[in-house]
């Protein structure tokens, strides 16, 4: 394909009807106008004609960020060719937006190397690339476009402030937490309760289940280890909440307790998780329509429970589950003020200041 622009072409084309013009009615302005027209374009294909031999790669570092921080790709391009390069241009997609860099001259073997920021400012994954090269000549009227290298992909993830665990008053004794990650031997029979969707059915009592008509369960516990829930409201979901949420569950787990992330419409993928993938995870939550007084009702008791909402209903909720759990807080982002007998509210003006009042009575 001849690698003309809309310049180009339309050069072209009028260079041939002006030539045409000129010749047929005898005027030699035209065609001399013409000739030079038509060797401008014959000059742009000349230009860009060659075949650059080029070692490029982009990086993109880091690959996961927190929302927020400084992340850049790296643009690295060689010469290996025989001949100085100029008119180079690269063009690298990034998300919905497209960066376009100006590439010096590039001598015989010589290399640039070009940094560029990336946005970091919204949760999610981030598509970078296909990265394109581009080689004009100095009128525009000629391009070539190549791609190399394979696209990337940045993930922003929540920011974190470090915090407290949340303290439990149960956590060594046999009337601890409840743990879906407890170390082998630490896990012992603690009481009967009703089935939930998704128990093992390995640990249906069946006889108590005969006596009282009702699939009875049994529910173990881990005697050493308080397990954390958390819940995110994700109806109106705001990025102060999904960072209150990771700052909570991340503080758990690299504590080394169990930790399980809820939010209305079910938990997060993965069944036992750490810090790292607590924060891949919450990266790429969206927000979603149904409430979470269902996922708090259903939750396994024990350990802690922290919901994170911005609706006053929902926080006053969590006072129906308190008897569940050896501690209830919650992270309340919205407007005024709740109020949720036997609940730690903690409102949340800004994730810089809840430490503070986290750790507040």
């Amino acid at each position: 394909m001849v690698p003309l622009t809309r310049l180009g072409w339309g050069t072209l084309v009028g260079s041939v009807v002006l030539y045409a013009a000129g010749f047929v009615l005898g005027y030699p302005e035209p065609v001399v106008l013409a000739t030079g027209g038509l060797l401008a374009v014959a000059a742009a294909l000349a230009w860009t004609a060659p075949s650059p031999k080029l070692e490029v790669r982009r990086e993109v570092t880091p690959l996961k960020v927190p929302r927020g921080d400084a992340a850049v790709a790296v643009l690295n391009v060689v010469n290996l060719g025989r001949r100085g390069l100029s008119g180079l241009r690269a063009q690298d997609r990034i998300g919905d937006s497209e960066h376009t860099i100006d590439l010096p001259r590039l001598p015989k073997g010589a290399a640039r190397t070009v940094s560029y920021p990336l946005p970091t400012d919204v949760r999610g994954d981030i598509p970078v690339g296909p990265l394109l090269l581009v080689r004009a000549d100095p009128f525009g009227l000629t391009r070539r476009v190549r791609e190399y290298g394979a696209p990337a992909t940045l993930l922003v993830r929540p920011r974190t402030v470090p915090l407290a665990v949340v303290p439990s008053g149960k956590a060594h004794h046999l009337e601890g937490p409840v743990s879906d990650n407890a170390p082998s031997g630490t896990v012992t029979f603690h009481t009967l309760r009703e089935y939930v969707v998704g128990d093992d059915l390995r640990h249906v009592h069946w006889r108590s289940s005969a006596r009282t008509g009702t699939l009875m369960v049994r529910q173990l516990i881990d005697a050493s280890l308080p397990t954390t829930t958390v819940v995110l409201d994700t109806r109106g979901l705001t990025e102060p909440a999904v960072d209150a949420a990771a700052s909570a569950a991340v503080a758990a787990a690299q504590a080394g307790f169990p930790i399980r992330v809820l939010t209305g419409d079910g938990p997060l993928p993965d069944r036992k998780m750490d810090a790292e993938t607590v924060l891949d995870r919450l990266a790429l939550v969206r927000p979603g329509t149904a409430g979470v007084a269902e996922a708090m009702r259903l939750a396994r008791g024990g350990g802690s429970l922290v919901l994170v909402t911005a609706d006053p209903a929902e926080a006053a909720r969590a006072t129906g589950v308190r008897r569940r759990f050896d501690r209830v807080i919650c992270v309340y982002v919205g407007p005024g003020q709740v109020s949720a007998p036997g609940v730690k509210i903690v409102p949340m003006a800004s994730l810089d200041a809840l430490p503070f009042l986290w750790g507040s009575r």
